[in-house]
């Protein structure tokens, strides 16, 4: 750790030096009225810069999780006027339980986007060690196919209004200069040559485009629904199949992360929910697409051992199994809805039960383990004490110039 010591009066103790972020400020630095404003500033740095060091894109998550899962319950809360008898006693839920959920998912994204653009404008170099990894690199895409997904559920705007248009372009058009340059950098030699950077968490990139794609169909574009959709079923197919004959020694995640790969079961579900907005019925392609989420999902579910040791301790990146639970539950209710009987109906309430339950449980254990929410790495730490210190030297010089 780097530590400063600043020019003292004669017979004024040395404080000594601040252990990792806790800053020791110097009454010289305080004791002047101009000088005020900045040891206040280097207050809020030192209580501020802990947080936004350990917080990162993958934290988004717990949003994208929250917003699907309020597209599930405005989707059951609005049951077709020839529903089946369990479609319409979903639809019976009260719809102050979805505002509720609206509001939350809405308090929890905008937050969780403060916290990150704060993260850009005072540790960029942090952000950019993230955009630099083959797997958090895939995480950028998650706020804005968080708000794209809150978009479709909005209360206040209707699908054909300037208002819901306007803010399409907003998050679609980041998702498109994201795919820009990674799926350039997949094609092209490189150091994220697709067959080497692969990994679950590449998903993200194809979910976010079968997202942008399902939110313009609804608003009658479908020329440009049909564009995002082309980009992410192309690279989507490449992917998968690359993902399947990973190259041997090329490690797919670490332990901690296994849940991630649930990620398998959320891009062909997406897919099949894109594609039946764009083509008005959920017709063979969507129920292909659906049939292999169908397999992923047993397939995975079947090997508990395979996340046993990700499951030793709270983590942030429990909050994967909720957002492709959810997806899968969303494909399942226009599968329902197609083929209109009763073993539909009841695998629709299964895993709508189920992901429900699975978002319920992670909204509690994260409640009741607030304090590992952002544990401790002595490396950020090491960079938040250098960036302090550095801090308190500037603002010590301006004042040895005042006096």
């Amino acid at each position: 750790m780097v530590t400063a010591t600043t020019q003292e009066k004669p017979g004024q103790q040395t404080s000594p030096p601040p252990p990792h972020v806790e800053l020791m400020i110097d009454s010289t630095v305080i004791s002047h009225g101009g000088a005020t404003h900045d040891g206040i500033w280097i207050v809020i740095k030192a209580m501020v810069f802990p947080i936004i060091a350990r917080f990162h894109a993958g934290y988004f998550r717990i949003s994208l999780s929250l917003c699907c899962q309020t597209l599930l319950w405005k989707t059951l809360g609005e049951p077709p006027e020839n529903a089946h008898a369990y479609r319409r006693m979903l639809g019976a839920m009260p719809s102050a339980a979805f505002l509720l959920l609206w509001f939350l998912s809405l308090l929890i994204l905008v937050s969780l986007s403060i916290l990150y653009i704060l993260r850009c404008a005072l540790l960029s170099d942090m952000v950019k060690n993230e955009y630099l990894n083959h797997i958090s690199v895939n995480y950028l895409f998650a706020p804005w196919i968080s708000w794209l997904l809150l978009l479709q559920t909005s209360p206040f705007f209707a699908p054909k209004t300037v208002y819901y248009l306007f803010l399409w372009w907003v998050f679609v058009l980041p998702i498109f200069i994201l795919d820009v340059k990674i799926y350039g950098q997949w094609f092209t030699k490189g150091k994220r040559f697709l067959s080497t950077a692969a990994n679950p968490a590449s998903q993200l990139s194809v979910i976010g485009n079968f997202v942008g794609a399902r939110a313009a169909a609804q608003m009658g574009w479908r020329e440009s629904a049909i564009i995002m959709f082309t980009l992410g079923i192309i690279h989507y197919l490449v992917l998968f199949v690359t993902l399947y004959q990973r190259l041997t020694g090329n490690s797919c995640m670490p332990a901690m992360l296994r849940p991630v790969m649930f990620l398998f079961i959320a891009a062909p579900s997406m897919a099949s929910l894109a594609w039946d907005s764009i083509s008005g019925r959920f017709d063979c392609s969507s129920k292909m697409l659906f049939y292999l989420s169908l397999f992923l999902f047993l397939s995975l579910v079947s090997r508990p051992s395979l996340f046993k040791k990700s499951m030793r301790k709270f983590n942030v990146v429990w909050w994967a199994y909720s957002y492709p639970l959810t997806v899968l539950a969303l494909a399942s209710t226009e599968y329902a809805q197609e083929m209109k009987s009763n073993v539909a109906h009841l695998l629709m309430l299964v895993l709508s039960g189920l992901s429900v339950s699975v978002s319920c449980i992670l909204m509690v254990y994260t409640a009741l383990n607030t304090n590992m929410l952002l544990p401790r790495d002595d490396d950020n730490d090491d960079i938040i004490s250098m960036t302090l210190t550095q801090t308190t030297i500037n603002s010590t010089n301006s004042d040895l110039m005042i006096l």
